[in-house]
This record gives structure tokens, sequence and C-alpha cells, in this order.
């Protein structure tokens, strides 16, 4: 088989994938397979609606251990503000009553 000839064959097999996935035609998916660089897979998605989540920056070690801990300190001082708070209510309850 000449590689043509096996481009043609894995292009077929990739437009029946996508016909059996989606409601598309074979040509439908044949076009829509050119359109996305012959993956079938970003062809589905698009058909399914599924966006493709934006990278985020890769940060370096020190970057990520510092955002950690910002995100636990803010955590457990919005936490201890909370009980502080509660408990002044449960105080002024305990005023009124009496």
């Amino acid at each position: 088989m000449s590689s043509y000839a096996k481009d043609m064959d894995s292009t077929d097999s990739l437009v029946q994938i996508i016909v059996r996935q989606t409601n598309y035609t074979y040509e439908e998916a044949e076009e829509k397979l050119k359109e996305c660089n012959f993956n079938h897979i970003n062809v589905i998605k698009a058909f399914l609606g599924i966006k493709e989540k934006p990278e985020k920056p890769i940060k370096s070690v020190n970057q990520e251990i510092y955002r950690q801990l910002r995100y636990k300190l803010d955590a457990s001082m919005s936490e201890y503000n909370n009980k502080k708070e509660k408990e002044k209510e449960k105080e002024k309850e305990k005023e009124n009553t009496n």
C-alpha cells in the first residue's frame, strides 16, 4: 500500500468515527475533519460544544508555595473572624436575655 492509500484509509476511518459519534453526514464530517487539521477528537468536541480550557501560565515552585500559603492564611483568618463574630452575637444575646 502506498503512503497516499494509507492516509486515505486512515482519513476514512476518522470520518467514520465522526459520523458514528455525531449527526454529520460523511461529507460534513470530512469537511470538519479538514477544518480541524485531521483531529477527530476536536471535531467531536466542537459538535458537543465542549470548549478547550485555557492553559494556566506555568508558575515556579516558589510562586505556587506562596500562593497556597496566602490561600490557607486567608481561609483561616476568615474562619477565625466568623467564629469571633458568632461569639459576640451569643454574648449580646445573653446580655439581652439577662
